[in-house]
């Protein structure tokens, strides 16, 4: 029996071919870009993720260190080390996996912006989206609403986008939830340093 989905070529991403759980990431993934060629969804999920580039972030850790005083300077050094950590690991893993982006692999996949990097797996914005809210709030929890809310946008962007998989996005979510938590035990030590 052929679990295969009908979208893709064995040959072009064998990492898919391990059964429905993997047809249904590329079944999400497909129905996700399909929404995301609609011009206003796609011009503001790509101005989104054009924001998650780091753009929003730098600004964000700008503003708590200007406005913030010592613990705005505090949270944004926080922020700076577990974003550099971040990037280190989603490169990392992305290279080690090598996953091919879904728009190279999936027919009827259409990348509506173009990526920052070759590999699909982890989605790099959403680790580091995940990571940098978990921190920010820890820090200033009044900034919740705004970072919860700007991290599910970035995340769904990526789908949307054609550029990861939802399996990807998932990932990251639990990888930078866990980066984030642990990084969290450097509060103790920042503020010694103040």
């Amino acid at each position: 029996m052929n679990l295969l989905p009908s979208f893709r070529t064995p040959e072009l991403s064998p990492e898919l071919n391990m059964g429905p759980r993997f047809a249904l990431d590329g079944r999400v993934c497909i129905a996700a870009n399909r929404w995301g060629a609609r011009r206003a969804v796609g011009l503001f999920f790509g101005a989104i993720s054009r924001l998650g580039d780091g753009l929003f972030w730098y600004a964000l850790m700008a503003m708590l260190a200007v406005i913030g005083g010592e613990r705005g300077r505090l949270a944004a050094l926080h922020m700076a080390l577990t974003g550099l950590t971040a990037l280190l690991l989603y490169r990392l893993l992305k290279r080690w996996t090598r996953r091919p982006r879904p728009y190279r692999v999936c027919p009827g996949v259409i990348a509506h912006v173009p990526p920052l990097d070759e590999f699909s797996f982890p989605s790099g914005h959403t680790l580091q989206a995940v990571s940098f809210s978990i921190v920010a709030i820890s820090w200033f929890p009044s900034l919740a609403p705004l970072l919860v809310s700007f991290t599910v946008l970035i995340a769904a962007s990526r789908v949307i986008l054609g550029l990861h998989y939802p399996s990807d996005v998932l990932a990251a979510i639990g990888i930078g939830c866990g980066l984030g938590t642990a990084s969290l035990y450097l509060m103790p030590w920042l503020t010694m340093l103040a």
